[in-house]
């Protein structure tokens, strides 16, 4: 299962890196400014849907019921029932786009009401949104052949594809000037990249002779009816954690301009570790534990939730400690330069170490949730998350007005550490989880290895800043290598030592 994980996280990896050399580019020649903000709304959008009815409600479930299909009923009853929902999904895109399009203006002014004051902007950010939302579509049917695709243990053309959205922008910001506009060129490098990463999953699924085909959706088939009764929560938890981010997005169009490009690029730096590690380990636990739980091996299922969550949290915790205590250094380093100014890095830090707050929780909510999605249980997550989500959005609101944009992730962080302790609550008094002493070991060392990291950032940056030259190009970036590379050394020796002393061995199974 680890090399698994293993897997998917490299190829996340992949993705990360060439999203973050997009994200380099886009801070280059659009800023954070009018424009940088209508393409993040423009962007946003079709994100949002897909989290909802994609990849957030869809993969919790179709992966158990597909899986379960595949390992207890007969030959073909899997491939059946994958076809049924593929043409329905279809389908339901279609109209969605059909009804959206016309509809843009009224979508964006609910998303993006601040942007109202400014017709400018406003009309950009419909115009660009008008470009990105057939993104949706394609994205949801590669969110389905990819949950295929996972169900059969094959996770690097899934993992892998979305590196084609990165390349897709690149390309095209580099065309630029055969656009109205750069936003335009990146809008139209969204739209084209949803083909291509169709494209790519579609023929791993032919390929491998488990693509699904057309056919009668029938909604009286047993499976279905189990798939939307299992759906109908998915939908709404995933709505109800999406209704947070857009409640971030209507905020922020309010606030300063600047404010919501602000959110973005703190957001992609949050995401990295998010992506790569935690959904990486969420990807690949979800299957694992719904075939031990069908095939009635439950400690074996908390075997592997309890190697997935220490592992994510152990890679996960150095990023926590670089973006609470070195996050002016990270965005001027990789962002502040062209149109991307100080006082934009500056702004955009101060969110990034708020979002530092979260990381731990939101990396442990993709390994403790699996408890109730392995099992089909997708309405104790529902209520956990709407819980969650009010005390979000509630906090949003009262932390905007003493900290503007910050406040909006200093809400978020408190919201993820309610949902996981509701998770985690529900799931041990129902039997569902059972962390064992390899956990609390790993948890040991990786809190004594974050000091050690957390004093070589605090005495380190004025060392560095001290032999780095001061007419260095991109010395600020030279810092944060120097203070990268000495404090993964000290990260990982400690955690090492730390899990030998407690006669924990790290060994391949």
């Amino acid at each position: 299962m680890i090399r698994s994980i293993l897997s998917v996280g490299g190829w996340t990896l992949v993705s990360r890196i060439t999203g973050f050399a997009r994200d380099v580019v886009m801070a280059g020649v659009m800023g954070a400014g009018p424009v940088a903000d209508a393409f993040v709304v423009a962007f946003r959008l079709p994100n949002h849907f897909r989290a909802i009815f994609g990849e957030g409600a869809f993969n919790t479930a179709f992966v158990p019921a597909y899986a379960g299909l595949s390992e207890t009923a007969e030959a073909g009853a899997a491939r059946r029932f994958s076809t049924r929902v593929f043409t329905l999904m279809l389908a339901s895109q279609i109209v969605l786009l059909a009804v959206a399009l016309p509809a843009m203006p009224f979508v964006v002014r609910a998303l993006a009401p601040g942007f109202a004051d400014d017709p400018a902007r406003f009309d950009l950010a419909v115009a660009l949104t008008r470009i990105t939302f057939p993104y949706l579509l394609c994205m949801t049917l590669v969110t389905l052949l990819s949950g295929i695709l996972n169900a059969h243990r094959r996770f690097a053309v899934a993992a892998g594809a979305p590196v084609l959205l990165n390349l897709s922008m690149l390309a095209a910001l580099g065309l630029a000037f055969l656009f109205p506009s750069v936003a335009h060129a990146a809008a139209w490098g969204v739209a084209v990249s949803g083909v291509l990463q169709l494209a790519l999953v579609w023929a791993a699924c032919r390929r491998a002779g488990i693509a699904p085909g057309l056919g009668n959706p029938s909604l009286t088939d047993p499976a279905m009816k189990k798939f939307f009764t299992v759906l109908g929560p998915a939908v709404i938890g995933s709505a109800g954690f999406q209704i947070a981010s857009f409640a971030d997005t209507i905020i922020a169009s309010y606030l300063a301009t600047g404010a919501v490009s602000a959110l973005y690029y703190a957001d992609r730096l949050y995401q990295l570790p998010f992506g790569v590690i935690a959904i990486a380990a969420g990807t690949v636990l979800l299957p694992e534990m719904s075939r031990r739980i069908a095939g009635g091996d439950v400690a074996g299922a908390h075997a592997a939730q309890n190697r997935a969550a220490g592992f994510s949290l152990a890679l996960s915790a150095p990023f926590t400690v670089a973006f609470l205590v070195i996050p002016g250094l990270i965005m001027t380093a990789l962002f502040q330069r062209g149109a991307f100014s100080g006082e934009d890095a500056a702004r955009a830090a101060s969110v990034l170490a708020a979002y530092g707050l979260a990381l731990p929780a939101v990396v442990l909510v993709r390994s403790a949730v699996a408890s109730f999605y392995a099992r089909q249980d997708t309405t104790t997550p529902l209520y956990a998350s709407l819980t969650a989500i009010a005390i979000n959005v509630g906090l949003k609101i009262v932390l905007t007005g003493p900290y503007g944009v910050t406040g909006l992730a200093l809400a978020t962080a408190i919201g993820q550490w309610v949902n996981l302790a509701l998770l985690v609550g529900l799931a041990w008094r129902r039997g569902w989880t059972a962390p064992d002493r390899t956990f609390g070991i790993t948890l040991v060392g990786v809190a004594v290895a974050c000091l050690g990291l957390t004093a070589t950032a605090v005495y380190g940056l004025p060392l560095a800043e001290r032999w780095m030259p001061a007419g260095l190009g991109f010395r600020d970036l030279a810092v944060l290598a120097a203070l990268g590379l000495a404090g993964s050394v000290v990260y990982g020796a400690l955690l090492l030592a730390t899990l030998r002393l407690c006669g924990l061995r790290l060994r391949r199974r």
